[in-house]
């Protein structure tokens, strides 16, 4: 076996799950998860129509590049969204099987285990808190992962400028999320700007997750990172978006998580070589889902209607559970990142307790983060998944603030 497979950490929904052994909830409340992030609004039936109405091509192998219709299809909305100039669907933009999947994948073909600094293993930088998947990736390429913290006092961004030179010197990639899991936090300009610098100078590659894009609260959709780049004048020069890769998915769009559509798109340096690594991965695409993925990126009505049912129940939601918890609105995703200190409890306890007493699942905030610098940036925190209906949503909410409430007087009394 693959010894690497023993650095692998527990899931956090594992270790959830061991978290509730041996504990009944009660009875009389019905069961509501707030802890995964799994899109419940219903899958719009154009998609559906579309995936169906495809079905022939099953009796074909599709190529692991995608069509030329879909790669178009991605490349123009890239272009719609960000005010991008036209870029090459045929070496710019690769489809793929779902964001998961290719954020793993990509670890495997870019990274050199080789050292790059004597025999010092290379370094993956990965935000803390962060999705599991930019770890796992890194143990598996045969790097280490470098933690850089979140910080509440900056939006819960991370201050890449406190990571040391001779860590940047180690550093082959850099995953970040934005908008984040959980925090919600969106990266600014002069945060892209910081990046890049340290990428030309460090030479490594930005892997940017940005699967939760189109769900925002406010007037302005997020920066992305190709938008970002364009901005600052490194969409025009001899090789456009040099180290840059972004990965976005129609999971949390288009409300399609069971479709696994998704695509990635940048340094068409890059990309070749990972064409080259999922041809032989076998990462080609399904021509129904290729059908169905043309239709709903083609689509923006539906993912306007997605984002109102998510501004209603967070602007529902947000200020019950402020009233007990320290949670405020995020920039943008469908995470609400709870400090839960107050109520006396550790995010494990809190967890734990709210299962049992009021049937509400939430996820600890620190089996999403690692002890790193002398801390755990999820401690005391707790992330809850505003995936369900607004009903259900504001149930939760409900029994949650009565919940902290219990705590008070039990505290008073």
């Amino acid at each position: 076996m693959n010894p690497l497979l023993d650095k692998l950490h527990p899931y956090p929904f594992e270790k959830l799950r061991r978290l509730f052994e041996g504990v009944t909830p009660d009875a009389q409340y019905r069961a509501i998860s707030l802890g995964i992030g799994e899109p419940k609004h219903p899958t719009p039936p154009f998609i559906c129509a579309a995936l169906a109405d495809s079905l022939s091509g099953l009796a074909m192998y599709p190529a692991t590049a995608g069509s030329e219709a879909l790669r178009g299809t991605i490349a123009a909305w890239l272009e719609r969204r960000y005010g991008l100039p036209a870029l090459n669907p045929a070496t710019q933009v690769l489809p793929v099987n779902g964001s998961r999947e290719a954020l793993f994948a990509f670890a495997q073909a870019v990274i050199d285990p080789a050292a790059k600094d004597g025999d010092q293993q290379a370094l993956v930088v990965c935000p803390n808190p962060f999705y599991q998947i930019y770890e796992g990736a890194a143990f598996l390429a045969g790097a280490e992962p470098y933690f850089v913290n979140s910080d509440p006092a900056r939006n819960f961004g991370c201050d890449y400028d406190s990571v040391p030179a001779d860590v940047w010197q180690r550093v082959q990639l850099l995953y970040l999320c934005s908008p984040g899991n959980p925090t919600g936090a969106v990266l600014s300009l002069t945060d892209w700007e910081n990046l890049f610098a340290l990428s030309e100078r460090h030479d490594f590659i930005i892997a940017a997750d940005e699967c939760y894009s189109e769900i925002y609260h406010g007037d302005e959709p997020p920066l992305g990172a190709l938008q970002a780049a364009h901005m600052l004048g490194l969409s025009s020069v001899d090789r456009p978006y040099a180290r840059l890769v972004v990965f976005s998915s129609l999971s949390k769009r288009s409300n399609v998580p069971g479709l696994r559509s998704g695509f990635v798109a940048g340094d068409a340096e890059v990309l070749k070589k990972f064409l080259l690594y999922r041809t032989y991965h076998g990462g080609a695409m399904s021509p129904p889902v290729q059908a169905a993925s043309i239709a709903a990126w083609n689509d923006e009505s539906h993912v306007a209607e997605n984002r109102a049912q998510y501004r209603a129940k967070f602007d529902a939601i947000t200020p019950l559970l402020a009233e007990v918890l320290d949670v405020a609105l995020p920039d943008a995703g469908f995470y609400l990142w709870a400090d839960v200190s107050r109520t006396g409890l550790s995010d494990t306890e809190f967890a734990r307790r709210l299962y049992a007493e009021y049937n509400v699942t939430v996820l600890p905030g620190s089996y999403l983060a690692r002890e790193a610098h002398g801390s755990n940036p999820g401690r005391n925190r707790i992330r809850m998944a505003l995936v369900a209906e607004t009903a259900e949503g504001l149930e939760a909410a409900q029994r949650i603030v009565r919940f902290c409430k219990s705590l008070t007087s039990s505290h008073e009394s």
